[in-house]
């Protein structure tokens, strides 16, 4: 089933009796819902801007924390009451990493400020892996910072070091001292062995210079 419901004011679009969140930049326009048996899907033309499990309680409503972000930048007060938190701390969504680096900014800078370094800090989640983040707002908090572009720099290292790891040393293969290794090793010869074939080939020429 295809619906066109329009976006309100609460960030949310209605489908069948149930209530689930859209990115607030679409806020008053229509976007197209798609409605399967277990999903559903929200468009803008043919871009997918948002995906739920499917409501089957009347009246039920779900909410995801990174539509709200834009709003939640404005009015930093609203977020300890926000609806889309209290989901991504039942979801894990919301991680102790989060709440780490989100009440040494609220000490640090003061309950609005650091609260908008958090929101800051969950930006980049739209574009670096979750598990990037975390790592980078973990670096940031055990360095004593609550910068956004410090969690940012770690998060984009992070991602790097997974896309391209450095490759590890095999555990299984032999030093190359060992015997295994020892046909590979060239041998020289003795110093002394070469000492003494030089002389002789001296003598030698000596020998045929002088006739």
């Amino acid at each position: 089933m295809t619906l066109t419901p329009k976006v309100e004011r609460t960030s949310r679009i209605t489908g069948r009796q149930c209530y689930y969140s859209a990115p607030a930049r679409f806020i008053g326009e229509r976007v197209r819902v798609l409605l399967r048996g277990n999903e559903l899907m929200v468009f803008n033309k043919r871009e997918l801007v948002a995906r739920h499990p499917r409501l089957t309680r009347r009246g039920a409503y779900r909410d995801v924390l990174d539509h709200y972000l834009e709003i939640l930048l404005a009015r930093p007060g609203a977020m300890r009451v926000s609806t889309a938190l209290a989901a991504a701390r039942a979801e894990g969504a919301f991680t102790a990493a989060h709440e780490a680096f989100w009440a040494a900014a609220r000490k640090a800078h003061g309950d609005a400020a650091g609260t908008r370094a958090l929101i800051e800090v969950l930006l980049p989640h739209r574009r670096l892996p979750a598990e990037a983040v975390q790592i980078g707002i973990t670096a940031a908090v055990k360095a004593g910072s609550t910068s956004p572009d410090v969690v940012a720099i770690e998060a984009r290292k992070a991602e790097a070091a997974a896309r391209d790891p450095e490759p590890e040393d095999d555990k299984d293969d032999p030093p190359p001292w060992t015997e295994e290794n020892a046909g590979r090793v060239l041998t020289l010869p003795p110093r002394r062995a070469v000492l003494h074939e030089d002389r002789r080939h001296r003598r030698r020429w000596t020998a045929v210079s002088s006739c």
